[in-house]
């Protein structure tokens, strides 16, 4: 099966990187802020300075990690008709953007901070939007409890969709335990939520090298649930890691190798999704920067690392817009390097609907980005080259100098062979502005009136109100 992808690393660049990184792990060693992680992890074989909270992981400990985790997940939904299995040979796929903490009003224009109803709508957006996989929780809940923010996102987020949930908050141990409650309650208890996880969570490292206490031990948790976790580094070029692309690919390629390592010595075989979102931050401001050329490089790099060592991945981004106003902003330049960003090797994408470098959503720009990806993702379709779509058998038929046009072949066979471009969305990437928004906000709003998700039980909805309402009160003691 023939598919296009960008090739950045040779076979001994990816040796270098993956002999940097062993080096770097053993040598240097990652910050880890949790007792109870270094305490397994020197039980494991590491070398562990509790003083320092540093445990140097040698090479044996990432060999047999490497060894323990699966070569193949499945990330399943409500309807199992939108389950996803990975890695995926042809086109990744898409979800919507990260946790941004305001909304850009459909009606009014102006920001304000997102709630609980904003993140059932857009989640429920995003459950219409045929170019949308599945979902982050997208949005940040900012009127609950802060303890409690991603409970409430997570699990309003499970209510208003079929499709995957992919969570991007994890504060503590006993945070994820609420979690894997929450997705029982859906799946049918902690075995049946074991066998179809309904939601995996994004866990971060902090480069270079390091790891917060709350999310290493939430990850922990996690995993030791069946839950798949996705080792987020978000290495910045110049700012957290290396300016140089190779430093950046390297750090970042180190954290995924030293999450590995926490997974799979907590909980052996457990689904661990390699994952970077790593960029250039801007020399002007010191903000991350998307809109660059090193970006889609370095995940182009990550993507070959992940396929070399056999694990699904999610090191590319889907966005078209950093600007906080909807629309199609860049000059050809800068939207082909984002565009290039998902032809990496990697299996899901994300970025969906986020403007403002991920800090905001607007619906009108979600519905903008969904179709843009539905042509792009063409790109990327498999394609099968064989004797039979090589077809010289038709081309012996045809003859020298006539045409296939009415041949029978061509009848059969176009419709799945070629591409056919949405005539109006290549219109609104045209005109590289905020021209298309209006017609892009009379869509959304057209699937928040028509579009209906089916309704959990009312009893499943009332447990796991009270789990979070539960968690709330023991929180303020």
């Amino acid at each position: 099966m023939a598919n296009a992808k960008v090739v950045f690393l040779s076979k001994d660049e990816q040796d270098l990187i993956h002999e940097s990184s062993l080096k770097s792990l053993n040598d240097i060693g990652m910050m880890i802020r949790s007792d109870s992680t270094l305490k397994m992890l020197s039980d494991s074989g590491a070398d562990v300075d509790y003083s320092k909270k540093v445990a140097r992981i040698p090479e044996e400990m990432v060999n047999e990690a490497l060894k323990k985790a699966p070569r193949n997940i499945r990330l399943c939904a409500r309807d199992s008709k939108n389950d996803m299995r990975i890695p995926t040979s042809g086109p990744p796929y898409a979800a919507t953007t990260g946790l941004g903490v305001y909304v850009r009003d459909m009606d009014t224009g102006e920001k304000r901070p997102s709630t609980r109803k904003d993140i059932a709508d857009f989640i429920r957006l995003g459950d219409g939007l045929e170019g949308v996989d599945f979902l982050w929780t997208s949005i940040t809940a900012t009127e609950v409890p802060q303890v409690t923010h991603g409970l409430h996102e997570l699990w309003t987020a499970l209510q208003n969709t079929t499709k995957h949930v992919n969570g991007v908050s994890v504060m503590s141990a006993e945070d994820s335990r609420k979690q894997v409650e929450l997705g029982s309650l859906i799946a049918g208890g902690e075995d049946e939520l074991r066998k179809r996880p309904l939601f995996s969570v994004i866990c971060c490292s902090i480069a270079p090298l390091s790891f917060e206490g709350g999310a290493v031990e939430g990850m922990v948790e996690l995993v030791k649930a069946g839950i798949p976790i996705m080792s987020m580094s978000m290495s910045l070029s110049g700012g957290s890691s290396p300016v140089t692309l190779a430093g950046t690919i390297a750090n970042a390629n180190s954290e995924n190798l030293a999450s590995l390592v926490i997974t799979q010595f907590a909980a052996p075989g457990s689904p661990h999704i390699y994952c970077s979102s790593s960029a250039p931050i801007s020399m002007k401001t010191g903000m991350i920067n998307y809109m660059t050329s090193e970006q889609p490089l370095i995940a182009a790099g990550l993507g070959q690392m992940a396929r070399r060592y056999g694990i699904p991945s999610m090191v590319g981004d889907w966005g078209i817009n950093d600007m906080d106003t909807p629309g199609i902003p860049h000059p050809f330049t800068t939207v082909l390097g984002i565009t290039l960003s998902t032809m990496t090797n990697t299996d899901l994408v994300s970025g969906i609907g986020g403007i403002d470098a991920v800090k905001g959503v607007a619906f009108d720009q979600a519905v903008i980005e969904a179709s843009v990806w539905r042509n792009v993702r063409a790109y990327m379709r498999d394609v099968t080259i064989s004797e039979e779509t090589i077809a010289l058998d038709v081309v012996k038929e045809v003859g020298h100098g006539n045409t296939f046009l009415t041949h029978p072949h061509t009848a059969r066979n176009f419709k799945k062979e070629l591409f056919f471009f949405d005539e109006k969305t290549l219109g609104w990437e045209a005109t590289l502005s905020d021209s298309m928004v209006p017609e892009a906000r009379a869509i959304a709003k057209s699937i928040l009136k028509e579009h209906t998700v089916p309704a959990l039980d009312d009893e499943i909805v009332r447990s796991g109100n009270e789990i979070i309402e539960r968690y709330e009160k023991d929180a303020k003691g």
